[in-house]
């Protein structure tokens, strides 16, 4: 179970939100369309194979690294699959978007005078190529990618990297992702207020939360209390 003082947020105790990138940010169509659509294509025409064959052969090798560092590395799925992956998400950065009210909600989190922190697993090149789209990075007061730590975020030792690096408290502390298994390593180092994000693909539907709350955009973790959220009062959400 979540923390039990999770399910009502209380601006007023929260100094520092900690924000995942990609399904709370940004919309996750583009990663999935990528990874699900283009790159089984791209590879059933560079190996001579037919589309399904080809992911027939890719999903058990990506099943594989999932929740590892290497799920989220581009250098290493260029070396396994002999495929330019950096070149191909810049060939499709065009189609990178914001989730709805997510800048909106950066803006806000400036105004209340909160710590913004950007936690993300994507590979430097990755956070690279999606701020040259979007301008993210501009919107935080730190930035954090896993492989800088050498783990994944669903590892506790990226966890314990993060603390020493960013010294935060983590009973002051929100912490905002799609991915329940990131979502539970947050729970292990005591993040007091953690939410899931229930709408992280514009195109996939709605994926439900049973562990943690949850808002469908992270706008609406602000509530009727963003004008007053430094003064105390509390959103429910």
């Amino acid at each position: 179970m979540s923390h039990p003082d999770a399910r009502r947020l209380d601006w007023a105790a929260v100094d520092t939100v900690l924000l995942d990138l990609d399904g709370t940010l940004l919309d996750l169509a583009f990663d999935n369309d990528f990874w699900l659509e283009l790159i089984p294509s791209v590879y059933a025409r560079e190996k001579g194979l037919t589309l399904e064959d080809a992911r027939n052969l890719l999903a058990p090798r990506f099943r594989a690294r999932e929740g590892t560092l290497d799920w989220y590395c581009i250098e290493y799925w260029s070396r396994e699959l002999g495929l330019d992956i950096p070149a191909l998400k810049r060939a499709q950065a065009q189609r990178i978007r914001w989730l709805p009210g997510a800048r909106e909600f950066l803006h806000a989190l400036r105004s209340l005078g909160k710590r913004r922190v950007l936690l993300t697993n994507a590979h430097p090149e990755t956070l690279r190529i999606k701020d040259e789209h979007t301008g993210v990075t501009a919107h935080f007061d730190a930035v954090f990618s896993s492989h800088t730590f050498g783990a994944p975020k669903e590892d506790p030792r990226f966890w314990q990297a993060v603390r020493a690096a960013e010294r935060f408290d983590p009973l002051r502390t929100l912490f905002v992702d799609d991915s329940p298994a990131v979502l539970r390593a947050a729970r292990g180092a005591g993040i007091r207020w953690i939410y899931g994000v229930r709408l992280p693909d514009s195109v996939r539907g709605k994926r439900e939360h049973t562990e943690f709350p949850a808002v469908d955009a992270v706008l609406e973790l602000l509530g009727d209390a963003a004008p007053d959220a430094a003064g105390g009062r509390t959103a429910a959400v």
